[in-house]
């Protein structure tokens, strides 16, 4: 062998060698890939491995938008496993590292559903209130005190029926902590 290319090459299916020979030296690979190129060959020699992992979660179908982005971040949590365990002798490493690349990239899915939910839930916007209304009345008479920006964004959400989202960005805060406030201020002022 004259250098890595050749390894990969012998390390693909059509190479010439037995499963265990090959297991031998992603074996011997994982060993040595603290070194820059071995990483890249040991993670070019999973590249068919990774893959198949996306296939088996469906590429995040339903949770992200872009099968790239899915591939992309499977890429990037397998070089993660490799400097993880970069130096360890496992036997089975090429199907361990898939294992837990499952394990990892189907985590990451999940985080990634509950994110969309949360903000699909903040991008909601409620129907407009009636102008006419004792609540309106309620939050004018808070101009000018301590509570006059509170009560324009409960204003805005409730009277124009903008979202949670759209007010928190303006207001430069976090959706979830805007909207603790804005429970705390109703039940403490507007009840």
């Amino acid at each position: 062998m004259n250098d890595l290319c050749d390894v990969v090459k012998l390390l693909e299916r059509g190479g010439g060698r037995c499963v265990l020979e090959r297991a031998q030296i992603v074996r011997a690979l994982l060993e040595e890939s603290g070194d820059a190129a071995i990483h890249r060959a040991l993670l070019q020699t999973l590249l068919p491995g990774i893959v198949s992992v996306c296939r088996q979660l469906r590429f995040g179908e339903g949770i992200v938008d872009d099968p790239s982005e899915t591939l992309a971040m499977a890429l990037g949590l397998a070089s993660e496993l490799l400097v993880d365990w970069s130096g360890e002798s496992r036997q089975y490493a090429a199907p361990d590292i898939l294992s837990a690349l499952r394990g990892r990239l189907r985590r990451w899915l999940l985080k990634e559903k509950a994110a969309r939910r949360a903000v699909s839930y903040f991008e909601q916007g409620d129907e407009p209130a009636r102008e006419d209304s004792p609540l309106l009345a309620r939050l004018v008479s808070f101009r000018g005190s301590q509570y006059e920006r509170i009560a324009h964004i409960t204003y805005a959400r409730v009277f124009e029926g903008r979202s949670l989202r759209e007010l928190a960005s303006e207001d430069r805060s976090a959706p979830g902590s805007l909207q603790a406030e804005l429970q705390h201020f109703a039940v403490r002022h507007l009840l």
